[in-house]
């Protein structure tokens, strides 16, 4: 698709191309009236001339407005002057005084440039030529002749005919003749009113006719309707501008996520104020590059260029306020500059966004000689710029949610979703020999890494890894960060072996060594390949088979592409069923405490309960696996049962031994629909002594658990027992707080993924107050999961959250290593701690 072409634009000095024949054209039309002896002599009713000429030049500046259904009508009174001294004076003296008028009125108002003074006194003269014309060959006869009426009419017809036909010409000349057409929709309406204006004429003409008295009588007319008019024209003026504000303001409301906001405001603030050109200009700011778009009176389209000079828009950058030029206002050297860039006058108003000054919105040229941008037009561009900057300012947020929604925040790499999302446009998309690749690489020894020289340092690792893929993946691949020490890559390939090719060579590469604060650390990554068509037609499945593939890869090391014959996930699953009913039955799994601490005062105020299983084989098996087993195996109660009878016997311990702590349990959704389950928990609390609010049972959003369903009987029952119930991992459900409104829960638990991102992200900060806002009205305590540093717990501090958790107090811990960790991290009781003195919790590596 060719480039648009910018709209032609010529020097104003080339409008004599135009102005010279129009003279010659006037004085040929006047040869013949004038040398036909026929003619009126020069000093024929010239008494009236000088009533005549000061009508003229006031009726340069006599604007009736009428406004039907939305149409507006302009109703200049120029024509009317021309009529009485087409009826009462010569034809030299009419063609002289519409001259003059007009060069009067250029003087004292417009003042507009030589050329363009001169070609309107050549339109002028050709036009009355012409109207002389039309008399003299017509004639005239009594003021109350009709037939002197409709010569009349004629002539102020053929008048506008001529000075139409010079416009047009001067506007094909200055700016193409592909423009002469929008001009003439625009210009012919506005000749189709001098049937208003002829009219008016012969009103007067008939009226003055009656007697020189009766010439009180117009001049009191002209007070009256000229101050009504004025009044009317102010009252449209101001309806016209807030129902276009009205129609801007719901206009740029929708365009904030599809990314058309430049196209609906510019053309809307051009119309509005009337000008030639109107600029959005956004300066680079982060992932959003610099935008300069600019709405042409002249061109339908929008142009990436802008009349507006440079300096203008450093100024009102620089100083944070609207910079204003024209004719007559603004400084010297601005004046100066707008000459030199061939702009009347302008207008450029600065973009605030949050509070930061991002761009400008800028017009220039207001349309019209007799107008310029005035104080009104200044306050309504500031109004609009208002308007402007908070869609902007949505406008990224929404970008930005959407880029956060598909992106890693530590990495900046697509995440989980998108890859998916990629995987399933790339198999619908690919060649016919062309398969498509899934490369997914596990980091090696990261947690080494991240025990040894801490989390900030597994993060910058991480964060080399997710470069190095960048750098070395081919063009056109996908590289996604997929889980903590995962990353996948997507890309169309001509088979398995130049698949394998590519994922050795990425692995060489990474196993280059890294420099981490002044420590070398040397990275290997695990590499399992799978294949579309022939390992599933799936974006879920194909992740899942590489990342089996992955898993057997740690085994071998080498790059594995999957095959039938690896483990499954699902038969993996099978063989941990039988050995998780073993580990029950012989009090295999482990139960390890995290602190939950007051944020006021930094007080221990509670614990959660966790379940660990180390399995002989596998190793640390992930939580979510084996409760997902233990949830489709039956062995789900006995689980809860484990972690339950663990939880509250050592809440009896620690309240024997003068620290009473509140215990939380986890409990998966499925578990509520348990009848019997209010009573084991009644029996346990009863068997060792524990006050039924030292437990809180925490539960995940779940569809089940909003719905109420079989959970809300369970949930009832357990409240007036006296157990506390939380929401846990809340924000990443579909619950709301009026759905909690309707359940037995005292407690909300912040998703973790919040709270590590809330130091670092707006819109993550803004999740968190408003949970912690909303939970405060709702009478619920609030508990923040995943608080690592100190700038996270300030946060949290500030907006009153009851209570955090996470590695900046402790990991969670096995109960000897928790006891250890009481001892040293935990002040005795304030009664007995030295005065003044309060220690500090820190985290526990």
């Amino acid at each position: 698709m060719p480039a648009p072409r910018a709209p032609i634009v010529r020097a104003d000095k080339s409008a004599w191309l135009i102005t010279g024949p129009l003279f010659a054209v006037g004085i040929l039309l006047s040869l013949p009236v004038l040398l036909s002896g026929h003619a009126r002599p020069i000093s024929y009713n010239i008494e009236y001339a000088p009533a005549l000429l000061l009508f003229a030049a006031l009726a340069s500046h006599m604007e009736l407005r009428l406004d039907i259904r939305r149409q507006g009508l302009s109703i200049w009174m120029n024509d009317v002057p021309v009529l009485l001294s087409l009826f009462y004076l010569s034809p030299v003296l009419t063609i002289t005084i519409r001259v003059v008028a007009g060069l009067i009125w250029n003087v004292f108002s417009v003042r507009l440039g030589r050329h363009k003074a001169a070609f309107n006194a050549a339109s002028q003269m050709a036009s009355i030529a012409a109207a002389n014309v039309v008399i003299f060959v017509a004639g005239l006869g009594p003021a109350t002749d009709p037939r002197t009426w409709v010569v009349l009419g004629l002539a102020i017809v053929a008048s506008n005919f001529v000075s139409l036909a010079s416009l047009s010409g001067v506007m094909a000349l200055m700016h193409g003749a592909a423009q002469v057409p929008q001009f003439l929709r625009i210009a012919v309406p506005g000749h189709a009113v001098m049937g208003v204006n002829i009219v008016l004429g012969l009103v007067m003409l008939l009226t003055l006719h009656a007697g020189p008295w009766s010439i009180l009588l117009l001049v009191m007319l002209a007070v009256v309707l000229g101050i009504g008019n004025r009044a009317y024209a102010r009252f449209l003026r101001q309806h016209k501008t807030l129902t276009e504000m009205y129609a801007l303001t719901r206009d740029i409301a929708s365009t904030n996520h599809d990314g058309t906001l430049p196209d609906v405001l510019l053309g809307r603030v051009r119309a509005l104020l009337v000008a030639d050109s109107a600029t959005l200009w956004l300066a680079p700011q982060s992932r959003h590059e610099e935008i300069l778009l600019s709405a042409r009176f002249d061109y339908p389209g929008l142009l990436d260029a802008a009349p507006t000079p440079d300096r203008f828009r450093e100024l009102a950058m620089r100083i944070g306020r609207t910079v204003t030029a024209g004719p007559k206002t603004g400084a010297p050297e601005l004046r100066a500059l707008l000459q030199q860039a061939h702009v009347k006058d302008i207008i450029v108003v600065p973009l605030r966004s949050g509070g930061v000054t991002v761009g400008t919105l800028e017009v220039a040229g207001r349309l019209g000689d007799r107008t310029a941008f005035g104080p009104d037009d200044v306050q309504l561009i500031e109004t609009l710029a208002a308007h402007t900057g908070v869609a902007v300012e949505n406008s990224r947020l929404v970008d930005r949610l959407q880029y956060d929604a598909n992106h890693d925040a530590l990495t900046g790499l697509a995440n989980r979703r998108r890859m998916l999302e990629a995987l399933g446009e790339a198999m619908s998309g690919r060649g016919p020999r062309e398969v498509v690749a899934v490369l997914l690489f596990d980091v090696v020894a990261l947690r080494q890494v991240n025990d040894s020289l801490g989390h900030t340092a597994g993060d910058r690792v991480l964060v080399e890894v997710a470069r190095r893929l960048q750098n070395l993946a081919p063009q056109g691949a996908l590289v996604a960060r997929v889980g903590d020490d995962e990353f996948a890559i997507e890309l169309r390939t001509a088979g398995v072996e130049a698949a394998v090719a590519v994922a050795g060579t990425l692995r060489s590469g990474l196993s280059d060594p890294m420099v981490i604060e002044s420590l070398t650390v040397d990275v290997d990554a695990n590499v399992g390949v799978s294949i579309y068509p022939e390992h599933g037609d799936d974006a879920e499945v194909l992740l899942q088979r590489a990342h089996v593939a992955t898993h057997v890869a740690k085994s071998r090391g080498v790059v594995q592409v999957f095959n039938a014959g690896l483990q499954s996930r699902a038969v993996r699953r099978v063989g941990l069923a039988t050995d998780l009913r073993t580990a029950l039955t012989n009090g295999e799994l482990e139960v390890y405490f995290q602190p939950k601490v007051a944020l006021t005062d930094r007080r221990l105020v509670g614990v959660e309960c966790l379940a660990r299983w180390e399995h002989p084989v596998h190793g640390q098996v992930a939580p979510p696996d084996f409760v997902a087993v233990a949830e489709h195996t039956g062995q789900l109660a006995r689980l809860n049962s484990v972690v339950l009878c663990e939880g509250i016997r050592r809440a009896r311990e620690w309240a024997d031994a003068g620290r009473p702590l509140a215990v939380a349990i986890n409990l998966s959704a499925r578990t509520l629909g348990d009848a019997d389950l209010p009573l084991q928990i009644s029996e346990l609390l009863d068997g060792h002594g524990v006050p039924a609010d030292r437990l809180i049972l925490e539960i995940c959003e779940d569809d089940r658990l909003l719905a109420g369903g079989r959970a809300l009987p369970t949930l009832n029952r357990l409240r007036d027992l006296g157990v506390r119930l939380s929401v846990d991992d809340f924000g990443i459900g579909r619950s709301a707080f009026a759905d909690l409104s309707r359940l037995p829960v005292q407690e909300v638990k912040i998703d973790r993924t919040f709270v590590q991102g809330m130091a670092t992200s707006p819109s993550d900060l803004a999740i968190v107050r408003t949970i912690v806002d909303m939970a405060r009205h709702f009478g619920l305590d609030v508990v923040a999961e995943g608080v690592e540093s100190e700038l996270t717990l300030g946060l949290l501090e500030d907006m009153r959250c009851d209570m955090g958790q996470g590695f900046l107090f402790s990991r969670p811990l096995p109960y000897e290593r928790f006891e250890s960790w009481l001892q040293v991290q935990t002040a005795a009781d304030p009664a007995e701690a030295p005065a003044g003195e309060v220690r500090w919790l820190r985290a526990v590596p």
